[in-house]
């Protein structure tokens, strides 16, 4: 406390402190903070961290400072990014929002607070929000077997796309809520229509659409991708040709077809569009065609 005061009070002029002032601190004539480590810290902490400073109408400068040597991940690129990004008045819940999706939001059910995107992602969960919407009003919903991919791709709608957050707030969820190729197709025209022909990414982000819907189609639970192994959950009612999918197997090094209807193999491709076109493909082999359709 009495560190404090004499901060406050301008006995001293600089305060080395740990994160624990990223709450409840709050010195209006303090503009300036530097913080060590930029790397280690989570985006909502960095968030809070950054606003201790410009709590007045004095101009406010806020230094991440990291090693030299040492090489960012993904991750925590993307955190240092949103802060440059979102530093405007009102941005707390477009960062808390994207906090969301590059940590998860942990189990619901359990005691786990805070978990990974492969638990719970921001999808289910908007999901979720929704359909408690509906119920609070009265709305009877069609239950829809949720579809979970987990692909470790780069599907993204990029600033330099879509300046304007909120259109790309609602640009994610159209193609969230597409039900089918007719709807996907309108989404992808009106992209085109507005802001040009989309980058990689927001192809990819399409393609991952269409794969989702092709999924539910064929009756997979479940695609998750690591590294270069990818499995499929197929339901017990998944129409899929039996003869295709022993011969895909047969075919294949190293696949597997396992009793509880998960489909395990490997795919050698690097690219984001190769592998949502693998995956594609296959599905699209596997598929039972009318009187040849049957039940896995």
């Amino acid at each position: 406390e009495k560190v404090m005061l004499k901060f406050m009070h301008h006995e001293a002029d600089i305060l080395v402190s740990t994160t624990i002032i990223e709450n409840g601190l709050d010195i209006p004539l303090c503009n300036t903070i530097l913080i060590n480590r930029a790397d280690r810290l989570g985006l909502s902490e960095l968030y809070q961290l950054r606003g201790r400073v410009g709590r007045s109408n004095r101009r406010a400068y806020a230094y991440l400072l990291l090693p030299s040597e040492i090489e960012l991940t993904p991750i925590a690129r993307r955190r240092l990014a949103a802060l440059k990004e979102f530093s405007d008045l009102g941005a707390g819940f477009k960062i808390a929002a994207l906090d969301l999706e590059l940590r998860g939001a942990g189990n619901l059910l359990g005691g786990e607070q805070s978990g990974h995107i492969e638990a719970v992602g921001f999808e289910l969960y908007t999901q979720m929000l929704e359909r408690a919407v509906r119920e609070m009003k009265g709305e009877a919903g069609v239950e829809v077997t949720e579809i979970q991919l987990n692909l470790g791709l780069n599907i993204r709608i990029p600033s330099d796309y879509i300046k304007e957050e909120n259109q790309r707030l609602r640009m994610y969820k159209r193609v969230a809520g597409v039900e089918t190729e007719s709807q996907l197709k309108d989404v992808r025209s009106e992209l085109t229509d507005r802001y040009g022909e989309p980058p990689s990414a927001v192809r990819n982000l399409l393609e991952y659409a269409s794969l989702k819907l092709q999924a539910m189609r064929v009756g997979a639970t479940a695609i998750e991708r690591k590294r270069e192994f990818v499995n499929i959950k197929f339901s017990p009612t998944a129409t899929i040709d039996p003869g295709k999918l022993a011969r895909f197997v047969a075919s294949q090094r190293g696949t597997q077809f396992t009793p509880d209807g998960t489909l395990k193999f490997s795919i050698k491709i690097d690219s984001a569009g190769g592998i949502l076109q693998t995956l594609h493909d296959l599905l699209e082999e596997l598929e039972a065609r009318e009187e040849a359709a049957r039940q896995v």
